[in-house]
């Protein structure tokens, strides 16, 4: 009997061998010797799930936006396959995130480790790995696998941004040879405009983890929360020069990761460490990749339980498939997927290894959240104003995204004000009320505390975040446990029907989707450039107003095509029966002018800073769904000028402005009545180019007097020291209050502030032939990391400006309102610029 259940499990054996493969059989080449295009990596992966469905299930879980499948690989041993939900349900329950009353079970519960490779586009060595890993994982030959999966449940995103690997990966096989040229000069290892890296609206997606402003991220984000891994690794690529890094993270490090969570990445480190040596392969830790930032694919998940990890390769685009390093020795495409490889396999090993460890800790991390709460903050009060009711249900929705519990409450409080920076006493009623005793008190401590605290000013992101700043909220932190005492529930617009015209405030991005499809419709707007108020109700200025005398070719259809547009965007409309204003000017005054729809351009391609262009491009594109013509930056000069209203200056290098014919035609186009908008170090291009704006200088630092020679012993630097000179001249990102006249269009919408992410070193001084729309003062710094040499420049200078040329404008936003498209305040701002300024 023995022997015919020895030779069963022997054909049981063969027939899967016979019919699995490995990808090198699979894919009819060996992995490493060409890149392996989106479409063979999911045809594979769909070949391990059919033929291995005992140990391995696949889910799609979303769509690129070129149409390419998300999906998730689920590995474990059969046994945990069966009950994958029950291990999930029971998952969740250690983190307090299901309410069944059931018991969340530790001993003998799987550990969760969740692999995702190729964020960026171009790094493509980690998908190669993926095919590796999945292979390793159900290859029945390989007995050490099957040990670690009774105790792990693996879950692999083999590609997490399909379409920008698919950019790279099909140029780099359209040009190159038949044998790869490994000399840095060859043109393949010199990837073209916009690259690889990001998703096809150009996003890093390894900075979306929080916002979720793509779709990429939105849908991968929504089943993660469904799972809550233990482990979360996010596989990257460097410089090629680089040798490989893993775990433990530089700091800083959030203050809200856990002892367990620092010490747990060093014994990851260990573990991976025993293999490198072995195989002679060099790394570093503890080194560039700190743990602060809030959205990335390593602090994310840590904010959220896991221990979280950034392993990076030598690579990315620079490296084709093959290139030569600054030693001499040669990097290959085998080499960096054999690494990611090995960091693979050995994450899962150590976890399994402390799988029971790894279940305790998970389950401590919450529930500490859900008994004490983390930070000194117990509360957030956030006043749910009638006027910011657009941004707070933009705020609402991020909540949302990211499972953190809110509820409407009234009563009285004592907390830090974010608007005065001061501790006050406050009262509140049907306003927001954010406890910080829930599962996810972490990520509320680090999205809300009004200061973070960096123990190294050397950081690879921005400092400053807080929501209450991001989304222009009147906010409140309390010590206190404040607790709301009804739900929140979504109430949609209900608008009444009229006869002779609708008022729409201008309030957010809600109101400027509507106006902007009826403007597509063909329907005329009309704006108030001064407050009014009529049948009792105050309107501020900017809102639009919208009237049958003006729009008679629409008959009696006219006010049903406005309803049920705004309806559908949930704004609402106030119905007006007379154009007599009882405060303010009457409809048919000079101060009540034409909202006109323009036609809008941006400029794009080589020199133009692509995350910039693709924050705009996106915009335009699925939030306001407005018609946006992109236009390469090298093809500016063969405009027809006649054909746009409105030209758009991301962030960029604008060479075509130190020539100064090419310069005088944009002038001409400008002075007969074009408008631009320039952001950022498109700003920088028109001061330079002489324009009427200028850059504040920084003065003279030396401190010497008249007739004086001072030695000044700034100059005398150690060594040791050179990666940190430059600090004191930098910010990585800071949140400053910004002094706004919102009385002019640009800031219509607004109160008399609104909170800027300055990132670099430029201010410029006021203009005198021009409105100063947005400056900052003296002491304006509300909270980030900036240098103490720049603190000084910072102050009494231009933000935010309008000029005026000839019959045309040019509107000056020298820091990025569009920020990642998550600053959302910022984005009215340059609505107004684009629609309003200039009229």
């Amino acid at each position: 009997m023995k022997r015919i259940i020895f030779l069963l499990l022997i054909f049981s054996f063969q027939q899967v061998s016979a019919q699995l493969k490995s990808p090198e059989d699979f894919l009819g080449y060996k992995i490493g010797s060409r890149y392996t295009p989106h479409w063979k990596i999911v045809n594979y992966f769909n070949h391990v799930a059919a033929y291995a469905p005992a140990v391995m299930k696949l889910q799609q879980y979303g769509e690129t936006n070129e149409g390419r499948p998300l999906l998730l690989a689920f590995v474990s041993t059969p046994e945990n396959i069966k009950n994958l939900d029950q291990i999930r349900l029971n998952n969740l329950r250690l983190a307090g995130l299901v309410k069944d009353n059931l018991k969340a079970e530790q001993d003998n519960t799987p550990t969760i480790v969740w692999l995702s490779y190729n964020v960026h586009g171009n790094e493509t060595s980690s998908s190669e790995a993926a095919m590796m890993t999945i292979w390793a994982l159900v290859d029945p030959a390989n007995t050490k696998t099957k040990e670690w999966l009774k105790n792990t449940v693996v879950i692999i995103d083999p590609c997490i941004n399909p379409d920008g690997r698919d950019r790279y990966v099909n140029w780099f096989t359209s040009i190159v040879g038949k044998n790869a040229n490994p000399d840095m000069i060859a043109r393949e290892h010199n990837e073209p405009w916009p690259g690889g890296r990001t998703n096809h609206y150009n996003f890093d997606l390894n900075r979306d983890w929080a916002w979720q402003t793509q779709v990429e991220s939105q849908q991968r984000i929504k089943i993660y929360n469904q799972w809550m891994p233990q482990v979360h690794v996010d596989f990257h690529e460097q410089y090629i020069n680089n040798p490989y890094y893993f775990a433990p993270a530089a700091q800083p490090f959030h203050e809200v990761i856990t002892p367990w969570q620092r010490d747990f990445q060093t014994t990851i480190g260990r573990n991976h460490a025993k293999y490198f040596d072995a195989n002679n392969w060099l790394y570093f830790t503890k080194e560039i990749f700190d743990l602060f930032y809030p959205s990335y694919g390593d602090t994310w998940p840590t904010f959220n339980g896991a221990i979280g990890m950034t392993y990076e390769q030598a690579g990315h685009s620079t490296a084709g498939s093959t290139v030569i390093k600054a030693d001499g020795d040669t990097l290959t495409l085998l080499d960096r997927a054999n690494h990611h490889f090995t960091t693979s396999l050995s994450t899962i090993e150590i976890s399994s290894v402390n799988a029971s460890k790894l279940i305790k800790e998970f389950s401590k991390y919450f529930n500490d959240a859900l008994t004490t709460g983390v930070g000194e903050y117990k509360s957030y009060v956030i006043r749910n104003n009638a006027k910011d009711k657009e941004r707070i249900s933009a705020f609402l929705d991020l909540l949302n995204k990211n499972g953190i519990q809110y509820s409407l409450g009234a009563g009285t409080g004592k907390g830090y004000n974010y608007n005065t920076g001061k501790e006050e006493s406050f009262s509140f009623s049907n306003d927001i009320v954010i406890s910080a005793l829930q599962s996810r008190s972490n990520m509320v401590k680090v999205l809300f505390e009004p200061k973070s605290k960096l123990v190294d000013s050397v950081t690879y992101d921005i400092t400053a975040w807080s929501l209450p700043y991001v989304y222009g909220l009147d906010a409140f932190a309390s010590r206190e446990k404040i607790s709301g005492n009804s739900e929140l529930k979504k109430q949609q617009i209900i608008n009444e029907e009229t006869t002779y015209g609708y008022v729409m405030p201008w309030m957010g991005i809600n109101t400027v989707k509507t106006a902007c499809q009826l403007l597509q419709k063909g329907i005329t707007l009309r704006y108030a450039e001064n407050p009014f108020e009529v049948n009792g109700n105050k309107f501020g200025s900017g809102a639009i107003i919208i009237l049958k005398t003006t729009n008679k070719s629409f008959g009696d259809n006219l006010f049903s095509v406005v309803k049920d547009i705004a309806t559908k965007n949930n704004v609402q409309l106030f119905s007006v029966k007379t154009g007599f204003v009882d405060k303010g000017y009457d409809f048919g005054s000079s101060k009540v002018h034409a909202f006109k729809a323009p036609k809008v351009a941006l400029l794009t391609g080589k020199g133009i800073n692509s995350n910039a262009a693709g924050e705009i491009w996106h915009f335009f594109d699925k939030q306001i769904e407005y018609p946006l013509t992109l236009i390469n930056l090298n093809d500016i000069m063969g405009i027809n000028w006649s054909e746009i209203d409105v030209l758009i200056m991301p962030d960029g290098n604008y060479d075509f402005l130190g020539d100064k014919n090419k310069t005088e035609i944009f002038k001409n186009w400008i002075i007969k009545g074009g408008r631009v908008v320039a952001l950022e170090s498109g700003v920088h291009a028109l001061a330079k180019a002489e324009f009427g704006i200028k850059e504040k200088g920084s003065g003279d630092s030396s401190g010497k007097s008249e007739g004086e020679e001072k030695v000044s012993y700034d100059i005398l630097k150690k060594f040791q020291d050179r990666e940190r000179d430059y600090i004191p001249n930098i910010t990585p990102g800071a949140i400053y209050k910004v002094e706004i006249d919102n009385t002019h269009p640009l800031a219509y919408g607004y109160p008399d502030y609104y909170y800027t992410l300055k990132m670099d070193d430029h201010v410029y001084e006021f203009i005198k032939d021009g409105w100063n729309v947005g400056v900052i003062k003296k002491d304006k710094q509300v909270t980030g990391f900036v240098g103490s040499k720049l603190k000084d420049k910072l102050h009494d200078g231009l933000i935010f400006g309008v000029q005026q040329l000839g019959n045309g404008s040019l509107t000056y936003l020298t820091d990025n309102v569009m920020f990642r498209n998550f600053w959302e305040n910022g984005k009215l701002l340059f609505c107004n610029a684009v629609f309003f300024v200039g009229l």
